[in-house]
């Protein structure tokens, strides 16, 4: 039974490192760009929650809500003005500048919040939990799950359901092609960027509500986010989720032997799955 419930809380866990994923992934998936800043944006959203929640005494996820079309135009702005002019054939342009952003956004970020670790308070369904009977699950980490979920799902209507969607998968596949068609692929990326950053905003959310944050964390956070995408296949949605379930029930299992075993057990759950599924457990993108 204590190795079920482990594993339920790991899996719960394995919500929010998916939330953290989910962005990278669609950028990735349409782009190929690799967003060093994504796990700053992701600190950033969350002090910009904070901010809403301290200043005007919002509720928490009513800021988030005001704050992710915030969160998109600065993803819509940061692609089109800046990002767009590094894509093409070699990848180091676009990491030199996004790892330039992710130093820019925590020296901004330190300057205008300091170093102090903040959290955002969301009262009394932090401690409220659920009894299954066979184990007790917490509120806040089911919430989290699924909304990992529903974004995942949301995510994957937009790419397969929706015109944005086959404007999407073309400019990925063709960007010339789909230029040709009448496709703008500079908006398009755009607006990708835009919604990467909408999700995170919602991984905002539950990383300021379940853990202390402060400017310096986003690079631990977009590692978690790495490893999630590449474990579920790059290109897969819901391998994403896999992949943040698979980091987080590793933990789980490693904080349950030893507490100082949790971040190097998920670590090592990762080297493993390369080593066996070199490209995932689902490379291709899932319908």
């Amino acid at each position: 039974m204590n190795l079920i419930d482990t594993i339920i809380q790991g899996v719960l866990l394995g919500g929010l490192y998916a939330l953290f994923a989910a962005g990278l992934a669609l950028v990735f998936g349409i782009m190929r760009l690799v967003n060093l800043a994504h796990g700053d944006l992701i600190v950033m959203a969350a002090f910009a929650i904070l901010f809403l929640v301290s200043s005007l005494g919002l509720n928490p996820f009513l800021a988030a809500l005001i704050a992710m079309p915030l969160m998109f135009a600065i993803g819509w702005a940061l692609q089109y003005f800046v990002l767009n002019r590094t894509l093409g054939p070699d990848i180091l342009p676009p990491l030199l500048v996004t790892f330039g952003l992710s130093i820019v956004i925590q020296n901004g970020l330190l300057e205008t919040f300091s170093a102090d670790s903040r959290r955002i308070a969301l009262g009394s369904i932090e401690t409220a939990s659920l009894n299954l009977g066979f184990t007790t699950i917490g509120v806040m980490p089911l919430i989290t799950f699924l909304s990992a979920v529903g974004v995942i799902l949301a995510l994957n209507l937009i790419f397969y359901r929706t015109s944005l969607g086959r404007a999407f998968r073309a400019t990925s596949d063709d960007r010339v092609t789909a230029g040709l068609m009448g496709i703008r692929p500079d908006a398009i990326f755009a607006i990708a960027t835009g919604l990467a950053l909408v999700v995170a905003t919602i991984a905002a959310l539950y990383l300021g509500a379940r853990a202390n944050f402060d400017p310096t964390v986003g690079p631990a956070r977009l590692i978690y986010a790495f490893e999630a995408v590449i474990i579920g296949g790059l290109g897969s949605f819901w391998g994403t989720l896999a992949g943040g379930c698979v980091i987080g029930v590793a933990q789980a299992l490693g904080a349950s032997l030893n507490p100082e075993w949790q971040i190097l057990a998920g670590h090592i759950a990762f080297l493993a799955v390369l080593l066996f599924r070199p490209r995932g457990l689902f490379p291709r993108a899932v319908d």
